[in-house]
């Protein structure tokens, strides 16, 4: 009987489960004896299935994100749509749903720009959960606006394009406005996306230049392009009479200027006199304007020279001719080999000499500059036509030097004169001059960058500066545009004040334009002494190390070409004895490079 009534309430409870509304089912019986039994069954082990929709990347405005959800079993309860931010690390809710279809309107305005992660979260009516797959999108609120840079130097018509990100459907208003540079009052240059910039219509100088984008009374402005210069005037050149009869090994100058962009090159030519070919001699980056060119590759004739300049803008101006030069390699050639524009010691002294004829002998002559005390420091017979001068015979000053060919004809051939170059034999003197790129920028004057000031014994760096041991000194280094010191834009000059006075370390010509014109660039800078042994010798070197710029940064360029600076020593500096040091230039040594 026990068994009978057990199995009948078995059977009640499953019918139960098959009619009711699905969840946990209970059924308790007594038996007669004194035993009690309880049966619990689950109807929903399983948890529910979502999946988020992507709603697609870049998101702006308000956007519909929505997810899909089922429960085969008991059913969803509710689906919550959640987003993480950039870089943090808590969901946060969009909206939860408890109907179908799940979705959310958001609103993305308040976020900031940048990567979101999209999960949904689906709870089915037995407090099972799923997390869905995350989605990834991006928020794009902001709109970017863009003006194409013309150019550092620009002439004539000059293209400008704006360019929008971002803008979706939105109608905007663009236009472009420039200012003089620095100034900060900007002017309409035109009312569109893109346009022509008549430059002529303004006078050469530096400009500012940006877009304006303007919708629904929000205005965004462009990065400003600063200090693009307006240059519409051409160099000026001249080129330099090259002298008649010119043969074998010449030097070719010009000279040239240009007040705004700067000179960009200057190209010397030749042609034949009644010709209009003109030939190329060589094309110059950087000053001096010169080149030296065999004559004997041109045939022997009259001919005309002339140089075309060329500004950083793209102006070009060509000089007045240079007429019935003669070039007569038939006879006899003779040159002589710069030695250095500062000797000292023994030095070599090399001539380079041709005759058809033949040559009977070569004379390497030395005079005090500006004089026809000649002086023959050897006489050669035959080639190679070098010897050594002893420098150390004759007083410290200017010299000039020259080759005299005899050849088997009897028939002498002067050279070109090798003029002032300085000998200087005093003990204490500059050795070399080196800088050194530490900023982000090759060739750009900038904080990180060094300047090394190296002479040829120990200094007495109290006559530096008053005072000083060597250690740390704060200093500003100041770079001048060469038209500030009628040295040309190719001529920048620096040199380094402690308080507003120079300290006794002289000037170093850059050779080359890396302040904008007639402008002034300062840098703080940190200013020590050390000692190094140079060829067995101790020698002080002195480092500047430069700082932040004290001025504004646009008035330095950025140098692409390579030159060799020049550093002109303070005379009132003295050695450990007291012997003041000579100021005679020094250029820097090793290949030609692109300095800072």
């Amino acid at each position: 009987m026990k068994v009978r009534t057990l199995i009948a309430l078995l059977a009640l409870i499953v019918a139960l489960i098959a009619v009711d509304t699905p969840t946990f089912s209970t059924a308790a019986f007594t038996s007669k004896t004194t035993n009690t039994g309880t049966v619990s069954a689950a109807v929903d082990w399983t948890p529910p299935t979502v999946t988020l929709t992507n709603p697609g990347s870049p998101l702006r405005g308000t956007a519909t994100v929505t997810a899909t959800a089922a429960d085969a079993e008991t059913g969803i309860a509710t689906v919550a749509i959640q987003y993480l931010a950039p870089s943090t690390s808590t969901w946060t809710n969009i909206c939860t749903a408890s109907t179908a279809p799940y979705s959310c309107a958001w609103d993305t305005t308040p976020r900031p720009d940048g990567s979101y992660s999209l999960r949904a979260i689906a709870t089915d009516k037995a407090d099972y959960t799923t997390t869905s797959a995350v989605a990834t999108t991006t928020i794009a609120n902001a709109i970017t606006v863009s003006l194409s840079d013309p150019g550092e130097a620009v002439r004539g018509s000059v293209p400008l394009t704006v360019t929008l990100g971002n803008a979706g459907s939105t109608s905007y208003a663009v236009r472009i406005e420039y200012a003089v540079a620095d100034s900060g009052s900007w002017k309409t240059l035109c009312s569109a996306a893109s346009c022509t910039w008549n430059t002529t219509g303004f006078a050469n100088d530096f400009y500012d230049l940006r877009a304006v984008a303007t919708a629904n009374g929000t205005t965004t402005t462009s990065a400003i392009i600063e200090g693009v210069v307006v240059d519409n005037l051409a160099p000026t050149v001249t080129m330099t009479d090259p002298g008649s009869p010119l043969s074998g090994v010449r030097t070719f100058t010009a000279t040239a200027t240009d007040a705004h962009s700067g000179v960009e090159e200057v190209t010397l030519q030749h042609a034949a006199n009644g010709s209009s070919t003109w030939i190329t001699l060589c094309t110059v980056a950087e000053e001096p304007f010169s080149c030296r060119y065999d004559s004997t590759k041109i045939a022997d004739g009259t001919y005309s020279f002339r140089a075309i300049a060329t500004d950083n803008a793209g102006n070009t101006r060509t000089s007045a001719t240079i007429a019935n030069r003669v070039i007569n390699n038939v006879v006899a050639s003779v040159s002589l080999e710069d030695p250095a524009a500062v000797i000292s010691g023994s030095v070599p002294l090399t001539a380079n000499a041709a005759s058809s004829a033949g040559v009977a002998s070569v004379r390497i002559q030395v005079a005090p500059a500006g004089t026809t005390a000649w002086t023959t420091v050897c006489t050669l017979n035959a080639s190679p036509f070098t010897c050594t001068w002893n420098s150390a015979a004759v007083a410290d000053g200017l010299y000039d030097f020259r080759a005299v060919m005899v050849d088997k004809a009897a028939r002498e051939s002067i050279s070109a004169t090798v003029t002032a170059r300085r000998v200087d034999n005093t003990p204490l003197r500059g050795l070399d001059i080196q800088s050194a790129n530490g900023g982000s920028t090759p060739g750009r004057i900038e904080a990180g960058d060094t300047m090394t000031f190296i002479y040829n014994d120990r200094v007495n760096l109290g006559s530096i500066v008053s005072g000083w041991n060597g250690s740390a000194l704060g200093v500003t280094l100041r770079a001048r545009d060469g038209n500030l010191l009628g040295l040309g834009s190719n001529g920048d000059t620096v040199d380094v004040l402690r308080n507003g006075a120079v300290v006794n370390l002289g000037s170093v010509n850059l050779r080359q334009n890396y302040v904008r014109s007639n402008n002034t660039a300062s840098f703080a800078a940190t200013m020590t002494a050390s000692t190094a042994t140079i060829n067995g010798v101790p020698v002080t070197v002195v480092t500047v190390a430069l700082g932040p710029a004290a001025s504004s940064s646009n008035r330095v360029r950025t140098v692409s070409t390579t030159a060799s600076m020049v550093w002109t020593p303070s005379g009132l500096v003295t050695d450990l004895s007291g012997a003041r040091a000579s100021n005679a230039p020094i250029t820097e040594s090793g290949s030609l490079d692109r300095d800072f």
